[in-house]
């Protein structure tokens, strides 16, 4: 597992670091000193709350935002005091940000006219763009012509427009709908694995930063809780408040019962933890991580438990049960919605089901 602002490779000089960033609003310390490397092409998402700092640092990182103290280095350059317009960057806002009293073309050529790209190599600039954000000979359109999805690409192709090294997205999807969002975000990051642009998105979404990210940066009041593939920080969180912040988690009060034994509610389970018994807990599980099959004789952690609730979620469902093993305590399973319905298992019925010990993860 990557530590907590680790570079994603060794060996290479990273894209992008951030060394020692923090910043103070009056008594309010918003970020708390970070240390993060990104490689060149990336894509890394920043999640968290609201107000934990990550859309601070993107404004840091862009240089419209001062750092009360740290350093920002950017292809080995440091650009820590440099003015935005000297920053090699694209940005897209969650309000797109568009001109609306200018057309497509002059909106995505913005950054090209200050540049003082010639027009006839801005013009076929615009439309290489536009063909490769899918809305080609919309030029002539204004931007209150434009769907909510439509905005955002034009915003993403202004962003790329001056082929900059590093893309800079701060919650580009939220004001959409769930459906363009998820289809708007399996095509920007096509869009960034083709160009190869190193990417930093913002997001208080969890599927979102899973779904695109090569690592998520997961954030918490100003400081990063842990940093790691999407799969790492889902399967190995590393504090409490990633395994509760990122997926559904059941979280169980309990007690070290020895090497690899914890107890909760009115039985001992097996788990892949050693501490000195008596030590108090809380197990964090996955509602998948609970299993109803298959179970066969002799399995470890297996009890029989009572359904109490059934959450239609589509092809699967969230079944809270609840069993005199646990001392009665509310715990989510996720079962498909073929097995409930083989199973013919209703509110009220009976099943039995198994913890796995190495899906338990234990925090003092």
């Amino acid at each position: 597992m990557a530590a907590a602002g680790g570079a994603a490779s060794s060996g290479t000089l990273p894209f992008l670091q951030l060394v020692g960033i923090r910043k103070e609003f009056g008594q309010f310390v918003a970020l708390q000193g970070l240390d993060l490397e990104i490689a060149q092409g990336e894509f890394v998402c920043f999640l968290g709350p609201s107000g934990c700092g990550k859309t601070t640092i993107l404004r840091i990182i862009a240089g419209l935002e001062t750092q009360t103290a740290g350093r920002i280095v950017l292809h080995g350059k440091d650009i820590s005091t440099l003015p935005p317009a000297q920053r090699d960057y694209g940005i897209v806002f969650q309000s797109y940000a568009l001109f609306p009293n200018l057309n497509v073309a002059d909106n995505v050529a913005y950054g090209l006219v200050n540049r003082r790209m010639p027009r006839a190599r801005a013009r076929q600039r615009v439309e290489e763009l536009l063909a490769l954000v899918g809305l080609p000979g919309s030029e002539a359109k204004f931007p209150a012509q434009l769907s909510g999805g439509q905005q955002q690409r034009i915003a993403l192709a202004r962003a790329l427009a001056t082929s900059p090294g590093l893309l800079l997205l701060d919650e580009p999807l939220s004001a959409l709908d769930a459906t363009v969002r998820v289809h708007l975000r399996q095509e920007i990051r096509a869009l960034q694995q083709k160009l190869g642009v190193t990417t930093i998105m913002v997001t208080h979404d969890q599927e979102e930063a899973l779904a695109v990210a090569d690592r998520i940066v997961v954030m918490n009041q100003g400081v990063i809780e842990q940093v790691g593939s999407p799969r790492e920080v889902y399967r190995h969180p590393a504090t409490p408040f990633v395994a509760d912040f990122v997926g559904r988690i059941n979280a169980l009060p309990g007690t070290l019962a020895g090497a690899n034994r914890v107890h909760f509610g009115g039985a001992a389970f097996e788990c892949l933890h050693d501490g000195a018994a008596g030590q108090e807990v809380t197990i964090y599980l996955r509602p998948e991580d609970v299993l109803a099959q298959p179970i066969a004789p002799g399995d470890a952690n297996v009890f029989e438990a009572c359904i109490d609730k059934i959450e239609f979620l589509g092809s699967y469902c969230l079944v809270q049960v609840r069993a005199d093993a646990l001392s009665q305590q509310p715990l989510n399973v996720t079962l498909s919605l073929n097995f409930l319905l083989e199973q013919q298992l209703e509110v009220g019925a009976r099943l039995p089901l198994r913890l796995l010990p190495d899906r338990m993860h234990l925090f003092a």
